[in-house]
């Protein structure tokens, strides 16, 4: 039986090296894993108000719907000044209210840090572990840091076979991982 991944991808540059190897993770992933991506830019930003008073942007509404649907998530994650973007953040907070009611909870997830610097998005990757602990959303061990990421394609965008194989044990990995749950 398939499971259903959702893929939040933490950059909204059409061009990211987030969605270059996000769509290279999909590609070389077991095949028991089925992936859609989830749209996180048009979030209104968080505000508890919204809930409390009764006034919860539809948006939030049909996300936090649409997160109900999915056995575990992949992060991508670029490093923004050290950290996680806050498109992200604003995601995992909207999908985790109102409060006892987080979409999140309990589905196995993964964290790839992807970045043209030489740490791979170290500090990205393990501030979103962070939250990821706190919203009870069980993350795979293992740690994923992309780095250097302009140099892991050849002239015609083939990425290199180094890169293509780690990403491929990592999946297989997060595909035990997703069995667990």
């Amino acid at each position: 039986m398939s499971k259903k991944i959702g893929v939040v991808v933490g950059s909204l540059r059409k061009e990211a090296f987030t969605k270059q190897i996000a769509e290279e993770l999909k590609r070389v992933a077991p095949g028991s894993l089925e992936f859609e991506n989830i749209e996180i830019g048009h979030l209104e930003m968080f505000n508890q108000d919204y809930d409390d008073k009764g006034n919860t942007p539809e948006s939030w509404k049909a996300f936090r719907e649409n997160l109900k649907k999915f056995d575990g998530f992949l992060f991508i994650t670029p490093e923004y000044n050290r950290s996680f973007p806050a498109v992200i953040k604003n995601a995992l907070d909207v999908g985790s209210r109102p409060y006892g009611q987080s979409m999140w909870n309990g589905k196995p997830s993964a964290v790839v840090s992807v970045s043209p610097g030489a740490i791979g998005g170290f500090g990205a990757n393990h501030h979103l572990r962070q939250v990821l602990v706190f919203l009870n959303i069980p993350t795979l061990p293992a740690e994923a840091y992309i780095g250097d990421v302009m140099s892991l394609y050849d002239e015609n965008g083939k990425l290199n076979a180094d890169t293509e194989g780690f990403l491929k044990s990592f999946m297989a990995s997060f595909e035990e991982w997703v069995n667990k749950f």
